[in-house]
């Protein structure tokens, strides 16, 4: 039972050193940041969506990426498009709330909105995620 126990507590304990120990140092918690990606039809649409997370809080950046082509399957069937992309930063803590909030103002059925953590990176761009994007 011990083991057990012990073995259960491991993740909580690391990441509990980690908090500790990035408190001390000032250093990054690999993970703490994402990207999110979100595509959309055209560019009023992606600066709409943009606009509004950025209003909502839930990112610190927000890039509009241009037009690119789009290969994918839909209902069975390989569909071609454009798309512009949205490259979104914000904590990883607020992925779902973004992900909610996308899908309740995005027109496409099903919006792609995939997300990566943040590993490394300037230390100072990484704060002012941080600065810019409240806790829950």
């Amino acid at each position: 039972e011990v083991v057990a126990l012990s073995v259960l507590m491991f993740p909580v304990l690391r990441a509990l050193a980690l908090q500790l120990h990035s408190a001390l140092t000032g250093s990054y918690i690999p993970g703490t940041h994402s990207v999110a990606f979100i595509n959309c039809l055209n560019e009023d649409i992606a600066k709409d969506i943009a606009r509004a997370i950025m209003d909502k809080k839930l990112a610190a950046h927000v890039n509009i990426l241009p037009k690119s082509s789009a290969l994918y399957f839909w209902k069975g069937e390989l569909e071609e498009s454009t798309e512009i992309l949205l490259l979104v930063k914000t904590r990883t803590s607020k992925i779902g709330e973004l992900s909610n909030y996308v899908r309740s103002i995005h027109p496409f059925e099903i919006p792609e909105i995939i997300s990566l953590p943040i590993d490394q990176g300037n230390p100072l761009y990484l704060k002012l995620i941080g600065e810019n994007v409240p806790r829950d």
